[in-house]
């Protein structure tokens, strides 16, 4: 136990020293400022007709209130979070081989599977602090837009769909950690992360999203406007491919030649 302390601070304070994660806090930060803005171009129609093409963007939101808020945000954490929080997954990993950090730490009196397992729990901790960063600017610009509709119920419906997605869209960074590490660095997972977000818009077009597990965050957030259920099996499919990545990423630091 007081290995892995260890090693989770060592983890933590190199990521947080790092520009990298407060680049991502930044423009991460875009999606509740643009969901704020969309709701402003609704509330106020005269500014919307006189935006042109913008406007008419914004009537995809739906009406301004809270409600639509929270929903914008789901949509923009389900599909924007997969590139995002795939992001951090490959730094925290590709890092240690671009930057020729690998053999240090396989020099540590560690375990080697500890390793992986303290780069997980940070990108889960990040991952967490950028979901609750976004959600926190969400309210800011909804209180400061003045949206009607507030309520216990809208608020704890909101932010439950919140959880889910985020919580679904997180799990999905452990393949690219397997990537990042059978890649040995950042090309490799960065690729894998972009022909996943292409081929999940193309087969949620086609009907069948709830089989394709980088679709499925977007679906229960409600994008394709059938409320906010997926199935047990898209479920299943889901946890099992954040598993086989997971397990992977261990058995590939547990048993590959580390150059």
């Amino acid at each position: 136990m007081q290995q892995m302390r260890a090693l989770l601070w060592t983890e933590w304070l190199k990521s947080r020293k790092s520009k990298v994660i407060w680049i991502v806090f930044a423009a991460f930060t875009l999606l509740p400022l643009m969901a704020g803005f969309f709701m402003f171009i609704l509330k106020h129609p005269d500014f919307a007709e006189q935006s042109g093409i913008l406007g008419a963007k914004a009537q995809l939101a739906g009406s301004a209130d809270w409600p639509s808020l929270f929903m914008l945000l789901s949509q923009g954490i389900g599909i924007g979070g997969l590139f995002v929080f795939g992001f951090i997954t490959s730094w925290v990993f590709g890092r240690e081989y671009s930057e020729h950090t690998v053999k240090d730490l396989l020099a540590l009196p560690f375990s080697r599977i500890q390793v992986p397992i303290a780069k997980f729990i940070i990108i889960f901790i990040w991952s967490i602090l950028l979901t609750v960063w976004v959600i926190a600017i969400g309210f800011l610009m909804g209180w400061l837009i003045g949206l009607p509709q507030w309520s216990a119920e809208a608020v704890q419906h909101g932010l439950f769909v919140l959880t889910i997605t985020s919580f679904l869209t997180i799990t999905l960074s452990a393949p690219v950690a397997l990537f990042a590490c059978y890649g040995r660095g950042y090309l490799a997972p960065l690729g894998f992360i972009i022909i996943t977000l292409i081929f999940s818009q193309i087969i949620a077009a086609i009907g069948y999203g709830g089989y394709f597990p980088w679709a499925i965050p977007a679906l229960f957030s409600n994008v394709n406007g059938n409320g906010n259920v997926i199935g047990l099996t898209s479920v299943f499919i889901l946890l099992m491919t954040s598993m086989i990545g997971f397990l992977g990423t261990l058995g590939y630091w547990r048993y590959a030649d580390q150059h």
